[in-house]
Parts: structure tokens; C-alpha cells; sequence
């Protein structure tokens, strides 16, 4: 069984390398795509589904491989983290997130610290956010329920399909969210469009877990 250290650098680490390839995949992309936005996307999306695939299969047996505060909090609530780990998980999937934006701009040559001028905002936007949440948090239990060792692929093919079927790109984590706000760049949002976000996405996450506390009962 892991340490909590063990877990924590899991997460650190794991969060880390999301937000890596969340942000240096769009550089990348926009540099590459010419003024197409829609391949700019796509460039973006697919690294990021699959580098969940690579982390939650490697870091799952470690730390659970949240990597997401919103999943945290659902798995506090369902009783598989104590509180005061799960507090300690968010912390690190935040400063994990904002090290692997870090990491990121150094590798591309952009300035380290910047902050997003990207408008993200509005009801569509929030309630895309609320959805793409809930489908994140319900992909994750039912799988867990129905075939636990999918989850890693169920988890990075919900994200790739949901970069293209919610207005907001499917941020779906508050950690990510954060950390973007810390980038000027393709994938940015606006540090004072991020509360609202948030605050959907902790709300979807938890229409997600009532959902399924109802739905997969035995």
C-alpha cells in the first residue's frame, strides 16, 4: 500500500504532466496549424486524451490518479479518502498543475509567468462546464463499477470527445482551471473567468456522484 507521500508525489507529479501537455500541446498546435483553429483543437485534444490514458494507468495503482480536485472531493464524499488527504490532494494537484504550466513555457520559450487575457465566460460557457464535469465524474464511477481496469481509457476518450462536444472545451477539473488562467496562450482562460468555471464545475461533479449513487445501487 502507498505512503501518503507516495500518493501526494503521485498526484503532484501526475497533475504536473496533465497540464504540461494540456499547455505545451496548444502551443504547439497553434504554431503548426497556420490560423486553423480547428486544427489547432484537435492538436490539442489529442495528447491531452492521451496522456490520461498513459498517467491513470501508471499512477492509478499509487495515488487513485485524480489529478482533479472535483474528483477528490467525489471520492471524499464517497468515503474513500479521509479529509484531511484529500485537502492535501488538492493542494498538490494545484501546485502540480501551475509546474507543469512552468514547464511548459520554458520548453516553448515563452515568458514563465503570464496570465491568460483568453475570454472564457457566460451561461453557455458555465453550463458546458457543469455537463462536462458531470460526464467526467459519471464515466469514472460507472467504469468503476462495471469494469474497473477501463477507467484509464474511459477517462481519456471522454475527455477527447468532450474537448469537441462542450462549448467550453471540457476543462472539467479546478486544478486545470487554475493553472490555465497562468497561460496566455491557446489554452488560457481569463483569471477572473475562472470563479465561475469553478463553481460549475464543482456543482456538475456533484450532480455526477448523486446521479450515481442512484443509478449503480444495487
Amino acid at each position: 500500500m502507498s505512503s501518503s507521500s507516495q500518493k501526494l508525489a503521485a498526484e503532484f507529479i501526475g497533475t504536473a504532466f496533465l497540464l504540461a501537455t494540456v499547455v505545451g500541446s496548444g502551443i504547439m498546435a497553434e504554431r503548426l496549424a497556420g490560423g486553423n483553429v480547428a486544427i489547432a483543437l484537435l492538436g490539442n485534444t489529442l495528447p491531452t486524451g492521451a496522456i490520461l490514458v498513459v498517467l491513470i494507468t501508471m499512477l492509478g495503482p499509487i495515488s487513485g490518479a485524480h489529478f482533479n480536485p472535483a474528483v477528490t472531493m467525489v471520492f471524499r464524499f464517497c468515503g474513500e479518502i479521509a479529509t484531511g488527504l484529500a485537502l492535501a490532494f488538492v493542494a498538490v494537484q494545484i501546485a502540480g498543475g501551475i509546474a507543469g504550466v512552468w514547464a511548459a513555457h520554458m520548453m516553448f520559450e515563452e515568458t514563465l509567468l503570464q496570465f491568460s487575457a483568453k475570454s472564457r465566460t457566460g451561461g453557455a460557457q458555465w453550463f458546458a462546464e457543469a455537463v462536462a464535469t458531470f460526464g467526467l465524474v459519471f464515466t469514472i464511477l460507472a467504469t468503476l463499477k462495471a469494469r474497473a481496469e477501463a477507467v484509464p481509457l474511459a477517462v481519456g476518450l471522454y475527455i477527447t470527445a468532450a474537448y469537441w462536444f462542450t462549448a467550453s472545451t471540457s476543462f472539467a477539473n479546478p486544478a486545470v482551471t487554475i493553472a490555465r488562467s497562468l497561460s496566455d496562450t491557446f489554452a488560457g482562460i481569463s483569471p477572473t473567468h475562472m470563479p465561475g468555471f469553478i463553481l460549475a464545475q464543482l456543482a456538475g461533479a456533484m450532480v455526477g456522484l448523486l446521479v450515481c449513487r442512484w443509478l449503480l445501487r444495487d
